[in-house]
């Protein structure tokens, strides 16, 4: 029997990404917050019983990670034993002459689990807690251009959010959809004429002209299954996207 030693939180969600069933539904953690290199290092001094100090281990981390990122830009691949990291080129090829073109191909970092962190998972419990409350959520997003799932964006390309009631709709001046600064804390609104398509599970958009940096993505609506809102609600993607 497994030694449980963690523990995970998740809500259920409709199921919107597949047709045929339409009483299914899809887990959604419930993420406690983001842990960057600092607070990891930190924890594992004060948890872990760490025999080095938290600064010295986040120096060793950011020299590894420079030097891994180093190697992967030369098309090596890594094995952490935690995880796998390659080099991914995106897009078609129409001939076997035809070279790299960074209008129509991409270049991804790809990062898989290793078998390290799979052999944890028989320690993890995880708690369902249940239906969600019937809210407007984003499940996921795609860069259509780099095929880059809720990770990467490409200003002036199309991005796909699939979700659950997220459809802008309402004459509140706070609807629409936003690209938030994740250091400035400055909104970038999405123009109206900007979304393609429009529907409660799905809406496809022209990513505005972002500088570099990390974003997060809000949409504002009104929308309901019966009448509209009177006070719009706010759906988070819960993952950071970033512009390179």
């Amino acid at each position: 029997m497994a030694n449980i030693l963690h523990r995970i939180k998740a809500y259920l969600y409709d199921n919107t990404l597949t047709k045929d069933n339409p009483n299914d539904f899809t887990a959604r953690t419930v993420s406690e917050r983001s842990l960057n290199v600092q607070q990891i290092c930190q924890a594992a001094v004060s948890r872990g019983g760490a025999d080095i100090s938290a600064s010295s281990m986040e120096h060793a981390t950011e020299l590894f990670l420079k030097e891994m990122a180093y190697q992967l830009c030369d098309g090596f691949s890594v094995n952490t034993g935690y995880f796998t990291a390659s080099t991914t080129i995106r897009g078609v090829f129409d001939s076997p002459s035809e070279t790299f073109n960074k209008d129509k191909h991409s270049i991804i970092f790809q990062f898989n689990q290793g078998e390290k962190l799979r052999a944890e998972i028989p320690n993890i419990e995880v708690n369902i807690l249940g239906v969600a409350e019937s809210s407007a959520v984003i499940l996921q997003v795609t860069d259509v251009k780099s095929g880059s799932v809720n990770d990467l964006l490409t200003p002036g390309r199309n991005l796909k959010i699939v979700g659950s009631k997220i459809k802008v709709t309402g004459d509140d001046s706070s609807v629409g959809i936003y690209f938030v600064d994740a250091t400035t804390q400055a909104r970038t609104k999405v123009d109206s004429s900007d979304i393609v398509t429009n529907n409660p599970s799905e809406i496809i958009l022209v990513i505005p002209e972002l500088a570099a940096g990390t974003y997060n993505l809000e949409i504002v609506t009104q929308f309901t299954d019966s009448s509209m809102l009177k006070q719009p609600r706010t759906a988070l993607l819960d993952k950071p996207l970033t512009v390179e």
